[in-house]
């Protein structure tokens, strides 16, 4: 049974940071292209980071993010990160990490698993 448990969310001021995780297990992690998303109230799911399963992990930004988020993976813990900083209070949502075999996409309906999501709240 696939499980993907994300942790790290919480409250934080304007300019702050915080580190999402998200645990993999039930898969070969290190096949599995990584994203995360966020959907905040009243908006559809966005896009907000991937990673490739390979060695290069490349990465993927959406727009919004670009230069404050950074995605990672440890694929010896079965562990995506969301290194994110400079946050700003439109970044309040909740976020979600997925798994998908094959290559990282931006839409999520081609994404395979999911976790439960975790709060992230950005105050001014």
């Amino acid at each position: 049974q696939v499980q993907l448990v994300e942790s790290g969310g919480g409250l934080v001021q304007a300019g702050g940071s915080l580190r999402l995780s998200c645990a993999a297990s039930g898969l070969t992690f290190s096949v599995y292209a990584m994203g995360w998303f966020r959907q905040a109230p009243g908006k559809e799911r966005e896009f907000v980071a991937q990673i490739r399963w390979s060695s290069s992990s490349s990465t993927y930004y959406a727009d919004s993010v670009k230069g404050r988020f950074t995605i990672s993976r440890d694929n010896a813990k079965n562990t995506v990160y969301l290194q994110m900083n400079s946050l700003k209070p439109e970044d309040t949502a909740v976020y979600y990490c997925a798994a998908r075999r094959g290559s990282p996409v931006t839409t999520g309906y081609e994404y395979n698993y999911w976790g439960q999501g975790t709060q992230v709240t950005v105050s001014s």
